[in-house]
């Protein structure tokens, strides 16, 4: 008796078939948007713009350090991580007026004045400093900014600065400014 053979299966379309299904997944799926830490940057200077020297107030400025072994430090003193947004936030209000944080100016934001402060958040940190402290650091500078704008906007609008309108949002933005400057890293581990 001659031995059947088994029927097979016609595989020829089968690439055809993975490239059209990788097509549709590609023009299906959607990428989500990325989104990263937010800053404003300086305008590019001008080529022809004179360079002046300003003269910034040392009150107006306090800088935060990261060590390459994740040490923290703002101003001069070493400190926990939990401790520093409440440090920024007195840093940037300035309740008492002190003469050793930021000076305050009158500025008018839609036809009304407010005091703003003049604070600038200085970030720096090593090279060596891990991306787990750096963005440990960065998230509580922010929600130090981000709990002034929520006091501000209770204050003047009895809303959080969530639900504002966009123009309430600008006026808040305007009154209590994200002023976070952030230096190129260090080497500070390695000697010269």
């Amino acid at each position: 008796m001659a031995k059947k053979k088994t029927p097979e299966i016609n595989s020829s379309s089968t690439a055809d078939i993975a490239f059209l299904l990788l097509c549709y997944f590609l023009m299906t799926t959607t990428m989500g948007d990325q989104s990263g830490l937010q800053r404003r940057l300086p305008p590019i200077p001008d080529k022809n713009q004179k360079v002046e020297d300003q003269k910034v107030n040392r009150r107006n400025i306090v800088i935060v350090r990261i060590n390459s072994a994740d040490k923290l430090f703002a101003g001069n003193e070493a400190m926990d991580i939990v401790f520093l947004k409440e440090k920024m936030k007195e840093f940037l209000a300035n309740p008492n007026n002190d003469p050793n944080l930021p000076e305050k100016e009158e500025k008018e934001i839609e036809g009304k004045t407010y005091m703003v402060s003049k604070g600038v958040i200085s970030l720096q940190n090593d090279r060596g400093t891990s991306y787990q402290a750096y963005i440990a650091v960065q998230n509580e500078l922010v929600k130090a900014v981000n709990e002034l704008r929520d006091e501000f906007s209770m204050r003047e609008f009895g809303r959080r600065f969530s639900v504002l309108t966009e123009d309430q949002q600008n006026i808040v933005k305007k009154a209590v400014p994200q002023n976070i400057s952030e230096a190129e890293p260090k080497d500070t581990g390695k000697k010269k």
